[in-house]
């Protein structure tokens, strides 16, 4: 039986079951979440296994897929890691080993960031400032992320992007 629901029992990605689902559906959910980051539009199991099928040339089933999303399977043979870890453009350790993850996450954080004209377009600008400007930029920032409510960035991000400068 193929599962390509989209609701909240059997969602795509869906964030509510990792913590009961285990450290590899969390992960799994989270590059899912990632990739479509629009809930709306993020395509089904039966899809994404298309999808992995067509990019990898390896099948793996929709029903396989959403077990290992919520945890039901949470063994992966080499085989399928290796296939998951190309679709997703991850090492095969980001599945195992925590501190990978960890460092892969915050990569994606930034590819995603910059998939924003605007985002690239400041960033851009702040090339060549002093860093006094480029702190008082980030305070700035840092207060529209308050005013907006969103969550704050840690400070390894602007210590990450303060070391490249």
């Amino acid at each position: 039986m193929s599962v390509t629901s989209n609701d909240a029992g059997g969602a795509l990605g869906d964030a509510g079951d990792r913590d009961v689902a285990g450290p590899l559906a969390g992960k799994l959910n989270h590059l899912i979440e990632t990739l479509y980051p629009d809930k709306r539009s993020r395509p089904g199991f039966a899809k994404l296994a298309a999808q992995i099928g067509d990019q990898t040339g390896e099948t793996i089933s929709s029903t396989y897929l959403w077990e290992l999303a919520t945890g039901r399977k949470r063994n992966l043979t080499q085989g399928t890691l290796a296939t998951l870890a190309e679709f997703f453009g991850v090492p095969a350790d980001y599945f195992l080993d925590d501190a990978v993850a960890a460092r892969v996450d915050s990569q994606l954080q930034l590819a995603l960031a910059l998939r924003n004209q605007k985002v690239r377009s400041i960033a851009l600008r702040a090339e060549g400032l002093s860093d006094d400007t480029l702190n008082s930029i980030l305070t700035m920032l840092n207060q529209a992320r308050k005013i907006e409510r969103l969550e704050p960035l840690g400070e390894n991000a602007t210590e990450a992007s303060g070391a490249e400068g």
